[in-house]
């Protein structure tokens, strides 16, 4: 009897082992790698765009590592900094030594934000620190059980007090939640987060229950893009759905005390503690920072996020959710009584990486021209395979219907545009208002995802015959994109390619559609696209006026404001 109930938990074990693998966001086909252990404590680190930074408590340093020169270097010294978080442009410490918050601008200008009043209590000294999309500064004092808010203006506040040892924290991905660690008991807490920073319904999100308690250390923690939970444990980096479901555990080789997500793609885990600094592999991105309020001299080509007075910015709205999957667009209004026309934005990056940050320039342009514009981000293909980010495409045109009267938009006159990866998909989400298999769940399913117009700039339309098909059967190093998208070459899922493929669902019915491409491109690819457009009598037309533009020329100076002038003529004419 015994054996047999030994039996059943050897069995439980294993299928409770593939159930996490199967909803896991790490990339199991990667290990965790060392990237230094020159350090005598690495700590909260913080990831700028091409470098990461980690400070060093105990040796008293902050270092930065520059991934493509492989180098380390010294950005500060002296500094008993404990955390650091990266957003607008701007790299926030929390000053553990001589409790403070403090700031490193992109022009290398160090700020003190908040000055702690260590004669009356010398516990008040910042432990971690996350940095909302306002500027505002959540951050933990461990001792006196705080959490603390510190607002962009430079007003602090303790917005949660009946913490046990708060140690770690992070907003979820739209800001509605904040999550805070509990360094003693292991648990981590949840927050609503309210107006001027306030915190509300605490609740226990989850613990760690290792069986081990007399091991501390629930630490440091950060979140990816869909809303999973990290948080350092005494052993684990241990991973929980925003529901608080446990996904997953990664095995630190010394015990880490904090993750970040960094690189190119957000898509490595940096852990850092006292074996130094790690790096683990994921499916997942991470969470992008907010651009800067002003671009530096070094990046002039890349045109203005300023929202002007007469734009409304609605940022990380839900526009759909598949369990506890948000999918979330940034919106922007014009002042006015309106309807006005909507303009959907789908971002490239070869279906594997972006986000709705990349084209918020775009957003905002449009909407100065009489257009709620909504920039979205959809599912990329490491976390689920085709056809999930064309059903999120889909939903996010039903969002826009169902709250048509809320931000002003007529919805009979809704536009897409998309580039590259993202112009396969307004392709693909003009083409296909009445293929079912491919509007998905994600709510409002009684409105419709017809648009009345498209601009496909830059990307392909065939997908099983062509460039990507081909690639999928000849590329070696690197893989084809496409690969990872539908799970297999062109041979092996030839059905979801045929589903992919626009040009093949162009039909009579097919709105209008604007082709854009630089002047160095070759567009010759949706050639056979144009011809079958034309032969059923729908408007289209092919521009590639953009002297000496690349693939990508649409977010940069000085191409930018004549690609979009193009745009804004064709839904004139169109919508």
């Amino acid at each position: 009897m015994n054996l047999l109930k030994h039996s059943y938990s050897i069995l439980f074990t294993l299928l409770f082992a593939v159930r996490l693998l199967g909803d896991s966001p790490v990339d199991r086909s990667l290990s965790t790698a060392l990237v230094s252990d020159d350090f005598g404590l690495a700590d909260g680190p913080s990831w700028q765009g091409w470098y990461l930074t980690v400070p060093d408590p105990k040796a008293q340093v902050v270092k930065r590592f520059i991934i493509k020169q492989n180098k380390w270097s010294v950005l500060a010294q002296e500094k008993r900094f404990s955390a650091s978080f990266f957003n607008h442009g701007k790299s926030y410490f929390a000053d553990h030594g001589e409790g403070a918050i403090r700031c490193l601008d992109q022009n290398n200008n160090w700020s003190l934000l908040h000055q702690e009043d260590l004669t009356k209590d010398k516990r008040r000294k910042p432990n971690d620190l996350v940095v909302d999309r306002s500027g505002g500064v959540y951050f933990t004092l461990t001792g006196p059980g705080e959490v603390v808010y510190l607002s962009s203006t430079g007003k602090a506040k303790t917005v949660a007090s009946d913490v046990e040892t708060p140690n770690g924290l992070i907003l979820s991905p739209d800001e509605k939640t904040l999550y805070v660690s509990e360094y003693v008991p292991k648990k981590i807490l949840s927050f609503k987060v309210g107006k001027n920073g306030a915190l509300n319904a605490k609740k226990l999100f989850a613990k760690m229950d290792d069986g081990q308690p007399d091991l501390k250390g629930a630490d440091g923690m950060c979140v990816d893009r869909a809303g999973n939970v990290y948080c350092a444990g005494p052993k684990d980096i241990w991973i929980w759905d925003s529901k608080g479901k446990l996904l997953d555990k990664i095995v630190c080789p010394e015990r880490a005390v904090n993750c970040t997500f960094g690189g190119t793609q957000l898509r490595d885990l940096y852990l850092t503690g006292f074996g130094g600094v790690y790096v683990q592999r994921m499916k997942l991105s991470g969470v992008p920072p907010q651009p800067p309020a002003e671009w530096p001299d070094s990046m002039q080509d890349k045109p203005s996020i300023q929202v002007p007075g007469n734009v409304t910015q609605l940022l990380d709205l839900t526009y759909a959710e598949y369990g506890p999957r948000k999918m979330l667009a940034d919106l922007f209004i014009p002042k006015g009584k309106g309807p006005f026309p909507a303009a959907l934005i789908i971002h490239g990056g070869g279906w594997i990486k972006g986000d709705k940050m990349k084209f918020r320039a775009m957003g905002v342009e449009m909407a100065k021209r009489g257009y709620v514009s909504m920039a979205i981000d959809y599912r990329l293909a490491e976390e689920a395979l085709f056809p999930a980010n064309i059903q999120d495409c889909h939903a996010s045109v039903r969002y826009l219907r169902a709250h048509a009267n809320k931000y002003k938009i007529d919805a009979d006159r809704i536009g897409v545009v998309g580039g590259s990866a993202g112009a396969h998909l307004a392709g693909l989400l003009a083409t296909t208002p009445k293929v079912k298999s491919l509007h998905g769940g994600g709510g409002n399913s009684k409105y419709s995802s017809v648009v009345q117009a498209a601009v496909v700039m830059s990307g392909p339309m065939e997908i099983s015959t062509g460039s990507v098909a081909e690639r999928s059967l000849t590329a070696k190093n690197p893989v084809a994109n496409a690969i990872f998208l539908f799970g297999g070459t062109v041979k092996e899922q030839s059905g979801l390619y045929k589903l992919a493929d626009a040009h093949l669902h162009i039909n009579k019915e097919t709105p209008p559609i604007l082709f854009q491409f630089g002047g160095k491109e070759d567009p010759s690819k949706v050639q056979p696209s144009i011809e079958k457009l034309k032969k059923l009598g729908v408007p289209t037309k092919l521009l590639t006026h953009y002297q000496d533009g690349k693939h990508g020329c649409w977010n940069r100076h000085p191409w930018f404001l004549p690609i979009i002038e193009d745009v804004d003529s064709w839904f004139q004419e169109h919508l």
